[in-house]
């Protein structure tokens, strides 16, 4: 949450590496599936691990209901000895979001709701901003980034760590601003899965966070896992967080809000998500034929979902555009590209696969199915690096398949890097170079000095002391540090927790009187996280 997922920096990835969901895809080529872990694969994990810089990791590998690996690399916390075990749990992020797309699976099997009902037949309260959508959106939309938000619309209501509790952060998306008309275009998003969140609670009677711990994670197994990201500092057997902060990787506070769970709160290890894989894989079968709790679902014996809701899970829903040039592989491209639910769908050397990654301050995942070969991949970093964890996966991926050292995934991965760094190196230094550094602010400094609101986001405040702005959200703390001036009237916010590396302009538009009358905010440099939706607030003199 973050960053997740589907679709850029490695510098910047949370809540959820939007791009980088779907990358890479290979044409098909006729090969024999070898059903086996590739020789040097834990050659290849330490190097991925050395060249990202990635303190520790897991890997679970299933196929055909075998487990073939579930083992913990590395360290986990930096300049520690403790090491990641195959119970070490890390934050999936995005990954999370399947389980809320299962949960309400399971509701509809027992009848209490079906995913083309509308949002507000169960949430009659359920608003965006225009009422045609309030009313037609589905139970099924609010899974599959089809709505009308931007890319991380409303993710400033949740992110970073925001005082809002669910129900909250749901009431206030009648605010937020559509982007594309109704089922149009796919943009990814967080938000509408608190909306899911808070209808399981609504349909189930109970929260998010009991029902999937109950219905999902005990029928399953899934016994070091839980459903909280405050659970990343309640110590434990639990993977610390890194992160790249201005050229140096350093351990960085976790996630602690739960606000947003439904979205990216699950903690796991490699032993549990080899389990969940391979639920997944067999159609919804619990693993040795084990026992759905609960009333009312008609799974039947010995499963968690029916096959019919699993093919509901995988069967694609929003297409995606496919680029005219992959920027890592050029030509070799998927033939088809979306979103299902809570899983991104694409071909790989002719196979289907279900895919997602997910990212947090500090924690990074993927999850790769290849449903026609029984294969699962998963790859837990607490790094923030997702090339790293691509360099592993599509290694294990084309062994698998048959495919095993026709591409040296690792040096495609750095070469990817390199090329990355140099390209926001070049779009900063244009941006400074643009800069007009000479023009001075329009008014004197305690001028700009107010409280500023947005409808959907709240209060900002802007206060001038000893000839030094600065600006603080007032419902998200971590969104507090001193304005310096960039030019003409605008500012750039240079956060105080530099973790965040999501500095802003803020620029402040004047009247015809000189008075101050909005204030427009922007990312400081495309390395800026999407969660950081600045662009989408209307900030108003309170």
């Amino acid at each position: 949450m973050h960053r997740s997922p589907p679709l850029a920096s490695q510098a910047a990835l949370v809540p959820f590496l939007l791009a980088a969901l779907f990358a890479p895809s290979v044409a098909p080529a006729q090969s024999a599936p070898t059903k086996q872990l590739p020789p040097d694969l834990d050659a290849r994990v330490e190097a991925a691990r050395a060249a990202f810089a990635v303190p520790g990791l897991c890997l679970a590998v299933v196929q055909d209901g075998k487990v073939l690996v579930a083992r913990g690399y590395g360290s986990q916390r930096l300049g520690e000895p403790t090491p990641v075990a195959a119970t070490t749990r890390f934050g999936i992020a995005s990954n999370t979001k399947v389980f809320t797309a299962a949960a309400l699976l399971l509701l509809a099997e027992q009848g209490k709701l079906a995913l083309d009902d509308r949002v507000q037949d169960h949430l009659p309260s359920f608003q965006l901003a225009d009422p045609y959508v309030s009313r037609e959106l589905t139970v099924r939309d609010l899974l599959v980034h089809r709505s009308g938000l931007g890319l991380g619309a409303g993710d400033l209501l949740w992110w970073p760590g925001s005082t809002l509790d669910r129900k909250t952060i749901v009431q206030r998306l009648r605010h937020v601003p559509l982007a594309t008309s109704f089922r149009s275009a796919y943009a990814y998003d967080n938000v509408l899965y608190l909306a899911a969140g808070e209808l399981i609670e609504a349909r189930a009677g109970v929260p998010w966070e009991q029902f999937v711990q109950a219905r999902i994670l005990q029928p399953v197994g899934m016994d070091h896992t839980t459903v909280r990201y405050a659970d990343a500092e309640r110590g434990g057997d639990v993977a610390g967080t890194h992160a790249e902060v201005e050229g140096k990787v350093v351990a960085v506070p976790p996630m602690r809000s739960d606000n947003t769970n439904p979205a990216g709160g699950i903690m796991s290890c490699a032993v549990d998500m080899a389990k969940w894989m391979d639920v997944l894989l067999h159609d919804g079968a619990l693993p040795g034929g084990g026992t759905a709790t609960g009333d009312g679902t008609n799974a039947g014996e010995g499963r968690l979902l029916s096959a019919r809701s699993v093919r509901e899970l995988e069967s694609l829903v929003t297409p995606m555009p496919i680029p005219a040039r992959d920027e890592v592989l050029g030509d070799l491209q998927p033939e088809f590209l979306g979103y299902a639910l809570g899983l991104g769908v694409k071909d790989y050397r002719g196979h289907k696969v279900c895919t997602h990654t997910g990212g947090l301050p500090g924690y990074v995942s993927r999850v790769f199915l290849v449903p026609d070969q029984k294969l699962g991949v998963c790859v837990l970093t607490n790094m923030e690096s997702l090339r790293a964890i691509d360099a592993i996966v599509y290694h294990v991926v084309d062994h698998a398949l048959g495919h095993g050292g026709e591409r040296d995934w690792l040096a495609v991965f750095q070469q990817a890097e390199q090329r990355a760094r140099g390209k926001l190196a070049q779009e900063q230094k244009l941006t400074a170079d643009q800069r007009d550094a000479g023009k001075g602010p329009s008014l004197a400094l305690e001028r700009y000095a107010a409280t500023y609101r947005d409808a959907w986001c709240g209060d900002v405040a802007v206060t001038c002391k000893d000839g030094q702005l600065a600006i603080a959200f007032a419902e998200t703390p971590l969104l507090a540090g001193p304005l310096e001036h960039w030019q003409h009237d605008t500012f750039v916010a240079r956060w105080t927790a530099r973790e965040l590396r999501a500095d802003a302009f803020v620029t402040f538009v004047l009247g015809p009187d000189g008075a101050v009358t909005e204030v427009r905010m922007a990312k400081a440099s495309p390395d800026v996280d999407f969660s950081f939706d600045f662009e989408h607030l209307d900030l108003r003199p309170k």
